[in-house]
């Protein structure tokens, strides 16, 4: 076992692999904070809820180790709180903290699609096209799983393809938050609408019509959020 918690082997030709949760290669902490975030978008771990590491430990069969350190990734992207008297609980969102959120994605977001525009290759509106198409059985089948998944991605990939380092490296640490804002959403299929439209735009490579879809797809998201979360206002 490595310091991280995830497991070595060592093969016949005497390089030592390492693995984690089967054959993704990833590590084990990786693995342990998707499986934990799950559960706080799911609501199966609520705001305000203690995580006692020694017992997600024992319900996912690993070491307390790789635990702690999935903890720490959640409590880095703002998702729960390490507190000296409580331990780790899922953190509580205020309507301040969500107003927030949604002033830095609105800036964040109307650069990425103009860029994505810009500058997306082929390639990149092929895995769209592709995404696209998961997106659509998604909705056929009434998966309102796989559709916000399918959501997450396409914003995920569009940070990507804009081809700004700085950017993605300021994401990094919102993408918990933003994702969980994307499930606060009982309609995952009016989200999905407006990403069509999204990506007609970039496969278009038409960068003005990219932001300022950009910019109406985040203030709509942010007016159904802030009612679903506090209320019509």
């Amino acid at each position: 076992m490595t310091p991280s918690g995830t497991a070595t082997t060592q093969p016949r030709n005497g390089i030592t692999v390492s693995r984690s949760d089967g054959s993704s290669g990833r590590p084990l902490r990786e693995s342990i904070r998707e499986r934990i975030y799950a559960r706080i978008v799911s609501g199966t771990y609520k705001p305000g809820d203690r995580i006692v590491e020694r017992d997600v430990a024992a319900d996912f069969g690993v070491s307390r180790l790789p635990v702690r350190e999935a903890l720490r990734m959640l409590h880095t992207e703002g998702l729960v709180e390490m507190l000296p008297t409580r331990g780790v609980i899922v953190r509580q969102l205020s309507e301040t903290d969500v107003a927030d959120l949604f002033d830095v994605r609105e800036a964040l977001e109307r650069l990425a699609f103009r860029r994505a525009a810009e500058k997306a290759t082929k390639r990149d509106i092929a895995r769209l096209g592709r995404l696209r198409v998961r997106a659509r059985r998604a909705v056929a089948a009434c998966d309102e799983a796989g559709l916000h998944e399918s959501n997450e991605q396409f914003h995920d990939m569009i940070n990507v393809f804009a081809g700004n380092a700085l950017l993605v490296e300021i994401l990094a640490p919102l993408e918990g938050r933003l994702h969980w804002i994307f499930r606060q959403n009982e309609d995952p299929q009016r989200l999905w609408d407006e990403h069509e439209e999204l990506l007609d735009a970039i496969t278009a490579h038409d960068a003005e019509r990219a932001e300022r879809l950009a910019v109406e797809h985040v203030q709509s998201n942010r007016t159904h959020v802030m009612n679903y979360l506090f209320g019509e206002r």
